[in-house]
């Protein structure tokens, strides 16, 4: 399939972004990458994805394709002859899309929130808040790896994708508020699974470096700032 028959709208620190790019580098499909600018939504973008008018979309053959995870599963689907994404037995596959919904609709909004909290006890409540869910996910990580060095088992699987997406943001906000919510004593199999996951080559060339997300941190923190005075 020729690259520009694949296009990906996105930016670089996007963890959603990230998705879509790690899943078709495991199928090792070309795709054009289409890069917004922080403050601005190209006409492209406004176009492609009208209802929510976010990143990232997937233009395939000229059709746009929205959410990441909805991609991501478009992508395991259409590129059927690459390493399977999503787990073939019904049950791990519920189960993992159950721990990609709790990471997008709990999880990570903590987070978020971490960076943005302005009183240090509310800071401090959402960094346990996080760090009980992590230990969650150590949990979940023992049920479906089974064993295995993955959560989809030999392989990267979906909710590596999901999760692991999110690991440049966790380290950039582990550095920012000087914690760490992965480590050897409390989650050793994750901290095992993250060095595995962000060297893997689907993911090592579009993982953020750490300290490069920590700068766009503050230059987000000013743009939001001016533009809620103006």
């Amino acid at each position: 399939m020729a690259k520009s028959d694949v296009k990906l709208i996105g930016a670089w620190p996007s963890p959603f972004v990230m998705r879509p790019r790690i899943a078709l580098n495991i199928k090792s499909a070309g795709y054009e990458f289409l890069e917004e600018t922080l403050g601005s939504k190209s006409q492209l973008l406004l176009e492609s994805n009208p209802v929510h008018k976010k990143i990232p979309v997937l233009i395939h053959d000229g059709k746009p394709i929205c959410e990441s995870l909805v991609i991501v599963e478009y992508i395991d689907e259409v590129w059927s002859s690459g390493p399977t994404i999503l787990p073939s037995d019904p049950y791990d596959r519920a189960l993992a899309r159950f721990w990609a919904a709790y990471l997008d609709e709990k999880w990570f909004p903590t987070m978020r929130s971490i960076a943005t909290a302005k009183e240090e006890e509310a800071r401090k409540a959402l960094i346990e808040q996080a760090g009980e869910g992590v230990m969650m996910l150590e949990d979940a990580f023992s049920r479906c790896s089974k064993g295995k060095g993955f959560f989809g088992g030999d392989q990267i699987g979906y909710l590596d994708i999901a999760f692991g997406s999110f690991l440049g943001w966790l380290r950039a906000i582990e550095k920012m508020n000087g914690v760490k919510l992965i480590d050897e004593t409390k989650t050793p199999s994750l901290l095992k699974w993250a060095t595995s996951f962000s060297s893997h080559p689907a993911v090592k060339d579009v993982l953020p470096e750490t300290q490069k997300l920590v700068e766009f941190a503050k230059v987000l923190a000013k743009f939001k700032a001016a533009s809620s005075n103006s």
